[in-house]
């Protein structure tokens, strides 16, 4: 058995890295585009405290943006069908390039806030875009391409606060404009490496994501994701005020964070899902991260309980969000794009009430935003349940590998 596996296991890691440049382009445009979400997460309190914001007010620099992200999915493939694919991930990176810089000229939290939500327009442009353009170019078919776009998100959020914990350090300034300053070479990245758009030839229309909810299988992965990412979010921009502590610091853990990410999503969700199942490990790993969110809940005066269990969410969040992106793209007969466009407008709506409200409980108890976000997380593992016969069949579908020229024209033009 061992003398079969290993060729094999070497020869599906050899296909995962001879990609088309263009893959490898989005990708790491991707990962600097993830370092946005992280990077700003080690300057929650330095910002509260130097403009005199309480944390729920802080907070609303994550609801922004997650609202503004979610809600602009809707227009995502109404705009790339029209202006092709490259035109629309160097439009969002341009428009992340503006607000972000704007942000780290701000005087106020307000300012920041307003900021923020115009960077989420730009982040919606890219990410709906960039998963459907590597979903279409890689090569070795849908399954090895979530994981290179699971890769990317992992690396940026992993490095993301490492680099606003540094930059962070010297003023809470300085993470917007490195983000800045990232996008930009971002930008001359995707000029550069990525394909020129032929005109589309088929429009998409603005109804396209609300019709697509309508297959039972999208909506009912669209609603978990919705609750669990409560919880993400709730550990993503809430943990940093419990934890007290320097934004290297800060930046450091939700680096252990990321990295447990990575790890989990490229090598752990892969083997399990072989050897479990799909949904069983879908389900499995949004229990441990509840349990998980409940232990922080438990001993949120205790920092290395709280350190220990953010490490962790890494782990058990790394191997679900390869898992459920996987299925998203499979679970109805709609269009990649649109299939992802409408997924996540209900999961980024979702997660943009974590942050606030997280806050405003947080203000009143510490222990509270854990509870709700363990409660949340559950809640989203019996959705998942109620729906496994209308998702019962992506444990059978064996996407076939995509040729070259059929990975180019879905790359300039899907």
């Amino acid at each position: 058995m061992s003398t079969t596996t290993a060729p094999a296991e070497s020869a599906d890691q050899a296909s995962l890295l001879k990609q088309p440049k263009a893959v490898w382009a989005v990708a790491f445009a991707s990962v600097i585009a993830f370092m946005g979400i992280g990077l700003v997460d080690p300057i929650l309190k330095p910002i509260g405290e130097q403009l005199h914001a309480s944390p729920s007010q802080v907070s609303l620099l994550f609801t922004s943006y997650m609202l503004v992200t979610g809600v602009a999915m809707l227009i995502t493939g109404v705009v790339s069908s029209r202006f092709g694919a490259k035109k629309t991930l160097l439009g969002g990176l341009a428009i992340i390039v503006v607000f972000s810089a704007l942000a780290g000229m701000s005087g106020s939290v307000g300012e920041i806030v307003g900021f923020r939500a115009g960077w989420g327009l730009g982040n919606a442009l890219f990410i709906a875009t960039a998963l459907a353009t590597i979903v279409g170019a890689a090569s070795g078919g849908v399954a090895r391409a979530i994981i290179l776009y699971e890769a990317a998100l992992g690396i940026g959020i992993a490095t993301g606060p490492l680099v606003g914990g540094v930059l962070g350090s010297i003023s809470w300034r300085g993470p917007f404009f490195g983000v800045a300053v990232l996008m930009a070479f971002a930008f001359v990245l995707i000029v550069v490496m990525l394909p020129e758009s032929p005109k589309p030839t088929h429009h998409t229309s603005l109804a396209a994501p609300f019709k697509a909810l309508r297959h039972r299988g999208l909506l009912t992965v669209g609603i978990t994701a919705l609750l669990y990412n409560y919880g993400f979010f709730t550990l993503l921009a809430y943990t940093p005020f419990p934890l007290n502590m320097s934004a290297y610091s800060i930046g450091f853990i939700f680096f252990g964070w990321g990295l447990m990410l990575a790890i989990a999503s490229v090598f752990l969700a892969p083997r399990l899902q072989r050897a479990f199942g799909t949904l069983p490990m879908m389900a499995a790993a949004l229990v441990l991260f509840a349990i998980d969110l409940g232990v922080m809940a438990a001993f949120t005066e205790n920092k290395v309980v709280l350190i220990v269990g953010v490490v962790l969410a890494g782990l058990f969040l790394g191997v679900n969000n390869t898992l459920i992106t996987e299925t998203v793209m499979i679970s109805s007969p709609v269009e990649r794009s649109t299939a992802s466009a409408a997924y996540s407008f209900v999961r980024f709506v979702g997660g943009a009430a974590a942050p606030y409200l997280a806050g405003k409980l947080g203000e009143h108890s510490i222990h509270i935003p854990f509870w709700v976000g363990a409660a949340c997380t559950l809640a989203a593992v019996f959705v998942l349940l109620s729906g496994r016969k209308v998702l019962a069949h992506i444990d059978d579908h064996d996407p076939a590998p995509h040729s070259i020229d059929e990975a180019e024209a879905i790359t300039v033009g899907d």
